[in-house]
């Protein structure tokens, strides 16, 4: 296809709240880039930070920079030392690992000790809000199965969800999921995905537990009404849940979390807590029960991106389910303004 000179790009370029939509000149990819065709960017909510540029901002990402670190597109222009085709369609990974640090030589690129990215002014101003973006081709997953771009666009948060549950080891274990946010909402699909013998969830918002009815779970409990504990050891013959997922990054939930565990429990911590955390009766709530706890930090790469794009095409998991509202990047205001009343699940921009 021919290239347009210019293109609109949504940018933050000074340390302020908000940005700035202009027009700039269409990049030009190195030899080891591919220039993209953003088809869609989706909104995370983390994003809020990068907006408002509040100290956790300041913290993750540099300015100048184009926001949007979840991102689809098709490749229509490759550096001479790439082997994507044009006319591919990629999602980007935003975790730009350097391969040379301890952690990328025991493959683990997804916490690469210096690692840059996208979408954040790390290592690169580019982000998937602009109708045209540059990657190197190595942080670029190729679609392989015929998902749809609406699809594609969530494997990105799909993968964190993915990441997380597949670290429990949830086959034939009760599963609570604490947040129905879209993390939460995700990692209970994924959860029935990889064998699950009942899916739990709870949040304090109505509207997201009967979403989560939609999306298949088990049971869900409405902690603005229900008291979380009893419900749960009524639930497990009072022993405790054996998997858990913990996707509020609320303090007071992740220090609760614990005592809500049988002996011998798995649980990951994927919600990010702003403040400090703490465990309420350490001996009986983590030492004596022998508990496994994980974190994560993104995706695998590409192991998670090939198991979620699988899912999404063998109709085990649909993300789409997530998605409350969609919008034109002309519209990109509104689509913020929409996140941050707190009214979406997730918000899925068109470029």
């Amino acid at each position: 296809m021919s290239l347009p000179k210019s293109m609109l790009a949504l940018r933050k370029t000074t340390p302020t709240t908000g940005y700035t939509l202009q027009s700039e000149p269409v990049p030009v990819p190195k030899d080891d880039e591919v220039l993209i065709k953003i088809e869609k960017v989706a909104i995370c909510g983390s994003d809020i930070a990068l907006y408002n540029w509040d100290k956790v901002a300041q913290t993750i990402a540099t300015i100048p920079f184009i926001p949007g670190h979840e991102a689809v597109g098709i490749v229509i222009r490759s550096g001479k030392d790439c082997k994507i085709q044009t006319g591919t369609r990629v999602a980007v990974e935003n975790h730009f690992y350097c391969g040379s640090c301890y952690t990328c030589k025991e493959n683990r690129g997804d916490i690469c000790a210096k690692m840059d990215q996208y979408g954040h002014g790390r290592g690169t101003e580019h982000g998937g809000f602009s109708e045209f973006s540059i990657v190197k081709e190595k942080y670029c997953y190729v679609l392989k199965l015929g998902i749809n771009p609406l699809q594609a666009v969530l494997l990105e948060p799909m993968g964190v969800a993915h990441n997380g549950v597949e670290s429990i080891d949830v086959a034939g274990q009760d599963l609570l999921v604490l947040g129905a946010g879209p993390i939460g909402l995700l990692a209970m699909q994924i959860g029935k995905a990889l064998g699950c013998k009942r899916t739990m969830i709870a949040d304090i918002n109505a509207g997201r537990l009967e979403l989560a009815k939609k999306m298949g779970a088990d049971v869900v409990i409405d902690t603005s009404k229900e008291n979380l504990k009893e419900r749960v050891f009524e639930l497990t013959d009072g022993a405790g849940v054996s998997r858990l997922v913990e996707a509020t990054g609320a303090p007071p939930v992740v220090n609760n979390c614990f005592s809500l565990l049988r002996k011998g429990a798995k649980l990951v911590l994927i919600g990010l807590p702003k403040s400090a955390i703490h465990i309420e009766e350490p001996l009986q709530n983590v030492i004596f029960k022998s508990v496994t706890l994980k974190t994560v930090h993104g995706r695998r790469i590409f192991h998670t991106w090939e198991q979620c794009e699988q899912m999404i095409a063998n109709g085990q998991v649909d993300p789409t389910m997530i998605v409350s509202h969609e919008y034109q990047l002309k519209d990109w205001q509104t689509a913020f303004d929409t996140l941050l009343s707190g009214a979406a699940c997730k918000i899925v921009v068109s470029t």
